[in-house]
């Protein structure tokens, strides 16, 4: 062989090997990366265990702030919804009809302690919800107010389910056993069942319809002016949702001790109660699990009442309450979920 050749074959020889060493270089890099992005990644989890991916977690066991716990399976959840069918559904797809939830609360009941926990969440939420089109397609998931959910149904089961899953993903996958919706127009059979009921009026936000209803007032609530206290707003005033919230949240409290006084011991006027209501709601709970709930809300009178924690801000076009998602993430920890031992 030449000179010539053999410096040919040396040179592709050399040429080779660098393709080789680049191609070695360029795996070591990526496979580094990747490395390096699984740390990142993991270290990040770790400081935010409220992530889009813990969210996904509701069963087994979780680690949190170095502890782990698992999902007390004790807890049924329920999810409890006051819709309103006279207000305009600001949306131009789903069932304009269907009307909104602007009541949204989750009783979780512990059926073995017989206690009761509920969580109170605002309307204006800022949420993952799915949206569909006037054909009732899905046109995919986006962040929007979380009362919008029912809207985009059939004012029913449908709805309901909507609710439910939005409900569910905003508190990290937590299992939700059972809906109940109720018209506004049912609430004034609620406080007639009872005899009325008296409140201790939370804030100012009634003092412009009646200069009585002011903060620390006490008043009787009646079949005749129920609907007013409960569902009532400025709307030209910011976050008066947040404020109507926290009368109907006062309502529930009253009501809840009245009905310990008539229904702590009597399971029939549950039942005639709930055949009173059949009218004004869509539930999938049967009659006899009803009677069971009710009986422990209203006997438990130590039961836990908190919010979603967050705060309301001032939208492009609307209210929206944005949530402090590290703040719910500890609080679904404290509530739902026991530490292991």
């Amino acid at each position: 062989m030449s000179r010539t050749g053999k410096r040919k074959k040396i040179q592709t020889k050399k040429y080779l090997l660098g393709i080789i060493i680049l191609l070695v270089v360029g795996i070591a890099v990526v496979v580094g990366l990747g490395i390096w992005k699984q740390r990142n990644l993991k270290k990040k989890t770790e400081n935010a265990a409220y992530t889009q991916t813990e969210k996904k977690k509701t069963s087994g066991t979780i680690t949190y702030e170095g502890k782990d716990y698992e999902y007390n399976d004790h807890l049924s959840n329920f999810l409890f919804m006051g819709i309103d069918k006279r207000e305009i559904v600001e949306t131009t797809k789903g069932q304009a009809n269907a009307g909104q939830a602007d009541a949204i609360f989750l009783i979780s009941w512990d059926r073995v302690e017989h206690k009761m926990n509920m969580v109170s969440i605002p309307r204006d939420t800022m949420t993952e919800i799915e949206v569909f089109d006037q054909n009732g397609d899905s046109l995919g998931k986006t962040k929007d107010h979380i009362n919008l959910a029912y809207a985009y149904g059939d004012g029913k089961n449908v709805s309901c389910d909507l609710m439910k899953q939005a409900v569910s993903n905003l508190l990290y996958g937590l299992p939700i056993q059972g809906y109940c919706s109720l018209n506004m127009d049912g609430i004034p059979i609620l406080v007639e069942s009872v005899g009325g009921i008296t409140v201790t009026i939370p804030n100012d936000s009634l003092a412009e319809r009646n200069p009585e209803w002011i903060k620390g007032a006490n008043i009787d609530l009646t079949a005749e002016n129920v609907e007013e206290f409960v569902r009532y707003r400025n709307t030209e005033k910011g976050q008066s949702a947040i404020e109507r919230l926290e009368r109907q949240i006062a309502f529930l409290e009253a009501y809840g001790k009245k009905a310990e006084e008539l229904y702590g011991g009597n399971s029939s006027l549950v039942i005639q109660l709930y055949e009173k209501l059949n009218d004004y709601m869509v539930t999938n709970i049967g009659t006899d699990q009803f009677v069971k709930i009710l009986k422990d809300f209203s006997t438990d009178t130590d039961r836990e009442t908190w919010s979603v924690p967050g705060e309301g801000v001032s939208g492009a076009e609307f209210d929206e309450y944005h949530v402090n998602d590290q703040e719910l993430y500890k609080m679904i920890i404290q509530h739902f979920y026991r530490e292991v031992e």
